[in-house]
């Protein structure tokens, strides 16, 4: 490599590090020009272009940077992403599957970052499944990622709301439980806890939940909101 494109890939890393990515992208296609075999700038491009909703060149990127380099987790897992955004999400989940294998063979581990990103990309297709209203499959795919980060509690979270909204309200209750066992004062389960105690009829500990979030938050608008709407349905259903 001559000087000139050691300093445009350098040059072209350093800025991709800033996120300067408009200034990045004619350094690192500088290197490219080159055919040079370095794969993570393969990869820098794809998520540069990713960024801006060029997704065809995105993945065009991310698909060379694993031609150099097949084991490239990062790729794979952002090569998955693009095909999540381009609607072909049987090709997302087999990236998704594919990356997991490679990065547990013997000799290989998963290691924080992956297992992290693994994670978020499982819900993404969970949230996908409970757009469309399958909360089976939207279930299923929340509780793969917690296998793999099971401290997150906002996962926790959108799997208690999935098993509330597939009319599972006692196993809505059992995650949001394990969630305030965990983090006692994380007031978005507590909220939703008093959305599902009140979907399984008991009113009564519905409004004591939200009540109680009141006590230390008397400003808090959805708390006020719910416990109101509660305690209006209650005086309704008096004779």
């Amino acid at each position: 490599m001559d000087d000139k494109l050691r300093e445009a890939l350098a040059t072209g890393r350093e800025l991709y590090k800033q996120r300067e990515f408009v200034r990045a992208e004619p350094h690192l296609v500088q290197v490219t020009a080159a055919q040079l075999p370095y794969a993570d700038v393969y990869n820098m491009l794809g998520v540069i272009y990713h960024d801006v909703g060029q997704f065809s060149k995105a993945q065009a990127a991310f698909e060379q940077a694993l031609r150099i380099n097949p084991a490239y987790t990062e790729a794979s897992l952002n090569l998955a992403v693009t095909y999540n955004d381009m609607g072909r999400y049987a090709e997302a989940r087999d990236l998704y599957l594919g990356a997991l294998t490679t990065s547990t063979k013997p000799g290989g581990k998963l290691d924080s970052f992956v297992m992290g990103k693994l994670a978020n990309m499982y819900a993404e297709i969970a949230e996908v499944f409970a757009s469309a209203g399958s909360f089976d499959e939207a279930i299923a795919e929340y509780r793969r990622a917690l296998a793999l980060r099971p401290t997150f509690v906002d996962l926790r979270l959108r799997l208690a709301q999935a098993f509330r909204d597939a009319g599972k309200a006692e196993d809505s209750l059992r995650e949001l439980k394990a969630i305030l066992v965990q983090n006692a004062d994380y007031l978005p389960a507590r909220l939703h806890l008093g959305l599902s105690l009140f979907s399984t009829g008991d009113h009564a500990a519905a409004i004591q939940e939200l009540e109680g979030i009141l006590e230390a938050h008397p400003e808090h608008a959805r708390a006020k909101l719910y416990r109101d709407m509660i305690v209006e349905h209650q005086s309704r259903k008096r004779p």
